[in-house]
């Protein structure tokens, strides 16, 4: 999966939260100053470019949807920050992420209790 650019990804956001969209609804989504409308579609088209979205003309514009789901894109790029930070250790991130929100160890045990009981739905 292709990396997205900070830009990228906070248009993507937006597309997920909105679905089959224009360029110029998701723009009508940023508060004052706005980016320039000819700024967020040139994001669409990167992102379509890129595999994330299709389009469907309509009139005389285009909708576009999101190809990629927000879940799939967030899996691929926590694997790809364990991987490149924790050298792929599953282990240390969840070492790391207990520590800093500092789960107690009954926190700890009722994850493993999820885990086991297959509790957690895909995230």
């Amino acid at each position: 999966m292709i990396r997205l650019s900070a830009k990228e990804e906070e248009v993507m956001e937006l597309i997920w939260q909105t679905g089959e969209c224009s360029p110029r609804e998701v723009w009508q989504q940023y508060a004052e100053p706005r980016p320039l409308l000819n700024g967020i579609q040139n994001v669409f088209q990167s992102l379509e470019r890129k595999g994330y979205l299709r389009h469907r003309r309509v009139g005389r514009g285009y909708l576009y949807e999101p190809v990629v789901e927000k879940g799939t894109y967030g899996h691929s790029r926590l694997s790809s920050l364990v991987d490149r930070f924790l050298g792929g250790s599953v282990r240390g991130l969840v070492t790391q992420f207990a520590r800093e929100q500092r789960l107690s160890a009954d926190d700890l045990r009722a994850i493993i209790a999820e885990i086991e009981g297959g509790g957690l739905g895909s995230c």
